[in-house]
């Protein structure tokens, strides 16, 4: 790891009330102390203060900014190491003027998330820690940011602990079979493994059966609103995001592209894709239209299927119907307003109960019943605001199926009475697995990559 003091801008730039730059390392208070203009030094300070003052270019004696500076001395600080984090006024030049000045006082540009690799590598949080402060920042919605806070707290890492523990244990008493193999017997250590793996495997089973609702909260639910011309479509998305965001008009065909927008539905995001009436046209800008909804068709994880319950069912609509029948669609009976034309009948016999639901969308009626609707076919229960067990990363899940492969191959090995130092190889495996997950055994490599994913200040 580098030991020398890096400064990047830890707030977005643009024009802001105020902005910070964060500078970490040993030289820290050090380096930024001759620039700071102040009643006071740094370098004498105590930890965890602000101090009033002025940024100072000391070549020129030319004042950059007013600012307020605060000093946390390592290793009570986020890094570990000594901070300091600069507040000036917000906007380019005068956070860019501060930053170019400490990278000539011979501190370096921090590299994207290096503040949180170094709290990483400086024991202060563990992998699976840091990966949270990534999801924390990018939170679609308050429960994903409920979970990633779980997580950034550790809730997962504590939850992986003892299985990990139980693993070494389980491995000490193989090493000790296999050394010492007149001090034990196979039947013994194959009945150990298997209930001791059994365990084990029950726990990771159980954080696996989150990883779906996780996922879900972690990135969001693409989500396409299809139906024929005039059925409402561009009505349903206008009271989803609660404004105008879709032109409505009376008139078959009006929506030609596909309009994207962003909403949070019980605690779940998703990414609404209102598309172009699906219908037989002889309009070349329409067809294209029609193409493309075919395409969010194919790329969505949830379908609205908007029909209107004042006019009859069309041909386009039975197909339509009978083809989604087993893809994660809600039927959305539009115009409860209106008085009722459409035989339900034949929709409720392709369709259970809960995936049709009647509302307005013109006058916001039922929307309620489409919440519930969506967050009964993803979520198995909904998810409590306390819970800390989801897991959405997608390389924990990955590393989670990893150890349950590993801990049932130790299973059936023991089952099947295969030498103790074979099943050995598994039960590393299934260790080795747990502790990527924190960082124990990851490789520089995936460090690298996974930091650098988080923005420069981070």
């Amino acid at each position: 790891m580098n030991e020398d003091t890096i400064a990047a801008v830890a707030t977005a730039l643009g024009e802001g009330s105020i902005a910070v730059v964060r500078v970490s390392g040993a030289e820290a208070i050090g380096k930024v102390a001759p620039l700071f203009k102040s009643r006071e030094d740094l370098r004498d300070v105590p930890t965890h203060t602000v101090h009033y003052g002025w940024i100072r270019d000391p070549a020129s004696g030319d004042v950059l900014d007013e600012v307020l500076v605060t000093v946390m001395r390592g290793p009570r600080s986020f890094t570990a190491e000594d901070i300091v984090e600069i507040s000036t006024h917000g906007g380019v030049v005068a956070v860019q003027s501060v930053l170019e000045l400490l990278l000539r006082s011979g501190i370096r540009m921090a590299e994207p998330g290096e503040f949180t690799k170094r709290a990483f590598l400086n024991g202060r949080i563990d992998l699976a820690q840091a990966e949270a402060v990534i999801d924390l920042i990018r939170s679609k919605s308050s429960k994903a940011f409920q979970v990633a806070r779980k997580q950034a707290e550790g809730a997962l890492s504590k939850r992986l602990a003892p299985l990990k523990e139980q693993l070494i244990e389980l491995l000490a008493h193989v090493e000790v079979n296999i050394d010492y193999p007149e001090h034990d017997v196979a039947e013994v250590t194959a009945g150990v493994i298997r209930d001791r793996c059994g365990i084990v495997l029950q726990q990771v089973e159980t954080l696996l059966k989150t990883a779906a609702e996780g996922k879900i909260l972690r990135e969001g639910i693409v989500t396409a609103i299809v139906g024929r011309p005039n059925a409402g479509k561009s009505s349903l998305l206008n009271a989803l995001v609660k404004e105008n965001r879709a032109i409505v008009t009376d008139i078959p065909g009006t929506t030609r592209d596909i309009v994207e927008e962003s909403v949070t539905l019980s605690g779940i995001p998703l990414r609404l894709l209102d598309t172009a009436g699906i219908r037989e046209t002889e309009d070349v800008v329409e067809r294209i239209g029609v193409e493309r909804s075919r395409g969010a068709l194919g790329d969505a994880d949830l379908i609205l299927l908007v029909l209107s319950r004042s006019d009859k069912l069309h041909e386009e609509e039975r197909r339509l119907l009978e083809e989604l029948k087993d893809r994660p669609t809600i039927v959305i009976l539009n115009k409860s307003d209106l008085a009722p034309r459409l035989d339900e009948g034949e929709i409720r016999s392709l369709y259970p109960a809960e995936r049709v639901v009647s509302l307005s969308a013109k006058e916001g009626m039922g929307m309620d019943d489409l919440e519930r609707a969506v967050s009964k076919l993803f979520m198995s229960g909904g998810i409590e605001s306390g819970d800390a067990t989801y897991v959405s990363n997608v390389r924990h899940i990955s590393l989670l199926h990893a150890a349950s492969r590993s801990l049932q191959d130790a299973i059936d090995g023991a089952e099947q009475g295969l030498p103790v130092d074979l099943i050995q190889i598994d039960l590393a495996a299934a260790w080795e697995s747990l502790g990527e997950i924190v960082g124990d055994t990851a490789s520089e490599s995936l460090l690298d990559q996974i930091f650098s994913k988080f923005c420069l200040g981070k």
